[in-house]
């Protein structure tokens, strides 16, 4: 790969992904494009460049797949989930007790256990949400990590990594070697293609947003356009979660920290600002009070 096929990649990937790559990944992406160059038939990196640059934008897509990092795990790093149970859903429980609705978002949902394990916090507590209107949606940039998202088909490995034994077997069925979410866990989860670079005010709005290890890839001036966006799709007394590693201190003002709640934020006051509108009741689903 030349110099001039890396910064070629690197901005392009910047204005498709917001992935912002130093100028010594080179490795990262020779190891993850010569594969895909292989695939579809090229003799490698420059080849592929040139047909990009020729306008092929389902090998523009492809790469864009290929280059974003899609790590995840069942109750990834557990305190989310701990807000969740904990703070998120009594919060909300209590303020949405008159309309009885309740929309969370997974934003860079990758392979589904994120929004599988949301789902399943949802399940424990199925008789206190009985006749309430619930939408999980998950979205992802790769259209790949979403088609196996939906299955709900996972190896023993990857059922391993996060997942109680109890929860195992209580939501899974073993299918040769391996393990499949229950109808019902898979229901209560909608699967969308969705890039964060990009408009999603006709998301709608929700009462919290999960956005986790994934803006700390990009560059602060990506991250608080994402951040702007993300304060017009929560709720006003909605909460926002983040990753470990991630912040918005810094970097934005239209969210605040959560008191001792490490990754728990909430929309600052924007008067004037438009929302997005609240999802329609078509849209919405009812599957977590089936029993």
């Amino acid at each position: 790969m030349t110099p001039l096929d890396y910064e070629f990649l690197r901005k392009l990937l910047q204005e498709r992904s917001g992935l912002d790559l130093s100028s010594d990944k080179q490795y990262l992406v020779e190891s993850r494009l010569i594969p895909l160059a292989r695939r579809v038939g090229l003799s490698g990196i420059t080849e592929l460049v040139t047909k990009i640059k020729a306008g092929s934008e389902a090998l523009t897509s492809e790469m864009v797949e290929a280059m974003t990092t899609n790590e995840t795990f069942f109750f990834r790093d557990k305190v989310p989930f701990d807000h969740l149970r904990e703070t998120i859903l009594p919060s909300l429980l209590k303020a949405r007790a008159s309309r009885r609705s309740l929309r969370i978002w997974s934003a860079a949902s990758s392979t589904g256990q994120e929004p599988y394990s949301i789902a399943m916090c949802l399940k424990e507590i199925a008789p206190a949400l009985a006749g309430w209107r619930v939408e999980i949606l998950a979205t992802d940039l790769s259209h790949g990590v979403l088609e196996k998202a939906r299955t709900g088909i996972f190896s023993q490995f990857e059922v391993q990594r996060g997942l109680p034994i109890q929860m195992l077997v209580k939501h899974f069925t073993q299918v040769g070697e391996l393990w499949q979410l229950n109808a019902d866990i898979r229901a209560m989860v909608q699967h969308r293609h969705l890039n964060l670079m990009q408009d999603f005010s006709h998301l709608g709005t929700f009462d919290a947003i999960f956005c986790r290890n994934v803006l700390i890839y990009f560059d602060p001036e990506t991250k608080a356009a994402i951040f702007d966006r993300l304060a017009r799709a929560i709720e006003p007394d909605g909460m926002l979660v983040l990753g470990a590693a991630e912040s918005v201190v810094g970097i934005s003002d239209v969210f605040k920290p959560y008191p001792e709640r490490r990754g728990l934020y909430r929309p600052n006051e924007r008067p004037n600002a438009a929302r997005p509108a609240r999802a329609g009741a078509a849209a919405v689903l009812k599957a977590v009070a089936a029993r």
